[in-house]
């Protein structure tokens, strides 16, 4: 057992041995004053005395490291190379130097510089962003680990904390972040006046000295809200005018800035719609504008109407987003991306891909994904995210022949786009940890290895994260790796299993609540009755499964082929279905909540099992997670199995107590 400092998450820098030497670092066409090379040299002045007790020398070097410009390599891309003595990092930019600097102490950490080695990484995505969402009062949406180290009363804080968080994105290849929430509030509007503008460009400073780029959500309705206007029709040439003031002052006041997030047309916030515009006329018009600056407009596909009447069956909140999109295809403008969730609805366990991916062709798309725990858990109940993550970016689109998937859309690879990538939403606090519960760490840290390079395996992944940041014995490393990769199934036995959905607490989204669905005024979100229960989304019901190009649309029509995992959101399946396994899709409901529930109860115990391996205060924090999952996982199986058997009338076969 060493001593971490977990406030340093996986840049603790455990010590690795005693004979590190003297180490001297020179560079070779790159600028030893530039910000980013300025980082550089101070993280390696930081690690390497704590990882091998190296001393950073001019003289006598037992280790030459050399950091050369390589025209060869692809943007943001890096070569780590050790030969003898000689450890080179090659890279054609300053972001490509700091990663491959990051990728050498992981390799250092990890224990993998022994022998000679060359390894050569470049970024399969352009864009690799975090979307926080944070308010300026301090609270976070849909935050589980503190307030906003952004934000305290209105005013924007830029510390050590702020650099720390710079360090650890760039460890991990992030170059963009969006540092408000995209339901911006009236306070946030304000961000885009010169009240704001010293502190935000001191912000953006900090990010820029680690290659990020810095972004802030936009409200729609600015024109309105801080402009003194009646309307904010995209196409009104007085709001086309206030936008271009407005632009010039941002942009020359904040330099680093790479653009803007916007939410427009959903859930009570502004957009084009409220004029009979369409989302490419709201997009296209801060566009036009913020390309004079080099700027990009995210505008999110997360557009749906939530007093939609629940109680016509054709009516379908999935369709939302194929639907007012894909028509559009082809009219948004170059530096306009997409951010198009993984799934149709909202950060569900288990949904299919979205069609919108792969769907749009001609059009920069950006895949958005949660690592804020909003439905899986709060970062209370343990769950691991990359399994999820990975299955989404393999997904075949069948949107041509090949290159096909979801990650070779968001990459460009598809079809050419530059503008592309993969963003999270995050919700890292004040904790001490960051995360609340120091594993959820694992999910952060994964987030930002896996959009750098897709082929990881979740496993990998995670392996990493726990050598970077325990130092456990073989057996307690591999009983942890195994808790992570099992933790998502588990979770959703005993939650929201076959791809139903929601069940959750309104509102908090945690807990079951099986009716619970925030717009179950129109009914439940499940439609289950006294005979089934799902969501028919065939051609014969809402006619969703027929947004996906023919290959999956035919797979998905039909319930003797769909996909197990994603049954009932597709069909409305009687009780009585047999599965797979040949059981009734009733008793399956029955076991799977109980193996769930046990199954957690079990994870528990592996951590109990690491106790004399982990620092007592990070024991202690987590175990008391695990006593919150457990409880959680009890009151999940009970109450849905006790509403099904009460729906349906079927006895469990096992002879359970079912309440």
């Amino acid at each position: 057992m060493k001593n971490t400092d977990w406030s340093q998450l996986w840049l603790a820098y455990h010590k690795v041995s005693d004979d590190g030497g003297k180490w001297h670092i020179s560079f070779d066409g790159f600028d030893e004053k530039n910000r980013v090379i300025n980082s550089l040299k101070n993280e390696v002045s930081l690690a390497l005395p704590k990882l091998t007790g190296a001393e950073i020398t001019d003289t006598g070097a037992d280790t030459e490291l050399k950091v050369i410009k390589d025209s060869s390599i692809a943007k943001e891309g890096f070569v780590v190379k050790k030969m003898g003595s000689t450890v080179t990092i090659g890279a054609s930019d300053e972001n490509g130097a700091l990663y491959g600097m990051f990728e050498l102490l992981r390799l250092i950490t990890l224990r993998e510089v022994d022998a000679d080695f060359e390894l050569l990484s470049e970024p399969d995505n352009p864009l690799r962003m975090m979307n926080h969402w944070d308010n300026m009062d301090g609270s976070i949406e849909r935050g589980y680990s503190g307030r906003s180290f952004f934000y305290v009363n209105n005013e924007i804080i830029v510390d050590d904390r702020t650099r720390d968080y710079a360090r650890f994105m760039a460890s991990i290849g992030i170059n963009g972040i969006v540092i408000n929430n995209v339901n911006v509030k009236q306070a946030a509007s304000y961000m885009i006046t010169d009240r704001y503008f010293s502190k935000l460009r001191e912000l953006s400073e900090v990010f820029a000295d680690y290659g990020i780029k810095m972004y802030l959500s936009l409200n729609f309705a600015s024109p309105i809200e801080i402009g003194g206007m009646d309307i904010c029709d995209p196409l009104d040439e007085g709001v086309i005018s206030w936008w271009k003031d407005k632009c010039k002052e941002v942009f020359t006041e904040l330099p680093e800035l790479g653009g803007f997030l916007v939410k427009a047309d959903s859930e009570g916030r502004p957009g084009p719609f409220t004029y009979g515009r369409t989302q490419a006329d709201g997009a296209n018009m801060l566009a036009d504008i913020v390309k004079e600056y080099d700027k990009l407009i995210i505008w999110r596909c997360f557009v749906y109407n939530c007093t939609q009447d629940w109680r016509d069956k054709k009516t379908d909140r999935a369709r939302a987003g194929y639907d007012y999109f894909k028509d559009l295809d082809g009219e948004y403008h170059d530096n306009v991306i997409l951010q198009i969730k993984n799934g149709p609805m909202d950060f569900q366990i288990r949904e299919p891909v979205s069609p919108l991916l792969g769907g749009l062709t001609k059009t920069n798309q950006m895949l958005e994904v949660q690592i804020a725990q909003e439905y899986t858990g709060h970062q209370i109940d343990l769950c691991y995210l990359m399994p999820m993550f990975k299955e989404v970016l393999e997904f075949r689109t069948h949107c041509q022949d090949d290159k096909d998937t979801v990650a070779d859309v968001i990459s460009g690879k598809a079809f050419g786009n530059k503008n592309c990538g993969i963003a999270a939403v995050i919700n890292t606090g004040n904790d001490l940890n960051w995360t609340g519960n120091d594993l959820a760490a694992a999910n952060t840290y994964g987030f930002g290895r896996l959009a750098f390079d897709t082929t990881l395996s979740s496993e990998e992944i995670a392996r990493e994260w726990v050598k970077l940041t325990f130092a456990l014995s073989e057996d307690a490393e591999d009983k942890l790796v195994k808790m992570l990769l099992d933790s998502r199934r588990i979770y959703e036995k005993y939650t929201c299993p076959l791809g139903i959905g929601w069940m959750v607490t309104p509102e908090t989204h945690y807990g079951p609540s099986v009716d619970g669905y925030e717009y179950s005024r129109w009914g439940t979100y499940h439609r289950a009755d006294h005979l089934g229960l799902g969501v028919d989304r065939s051609d014969k019901g809402t006619g969703y499964a027929q947004q996906y190009y023919k290959e999956n649309a035919e797979i998905y029509n039909d319930p003797k082929t769909c996909p197990e995992e994603l049954l009932l959101f597709f069909h409305h399946i009687p009780y009585t279905w047999k599965m797979m396994d040949g059981r009734t899709l009733i008793q399956y409901i029955y076991d799977t909540h109980f193996e769930g529930e046990s199954e957690a109860e079990e994870l528990a115990a592996m951590w109990d099992s690491l106790e004399k391996e982990i620092e007592p205060e990070a024991f202690a924090r987590v175990k008391q997670r695990f006593d919150m999952q457990i409880h959680n996982a009890r009151e999940w199986r009970d109450q849905v199995n006790s509403y099904f058997f009460r729906k349906s009338g079927i006895a469990d076969e096992k002879g359970r107590d079912i309440f």
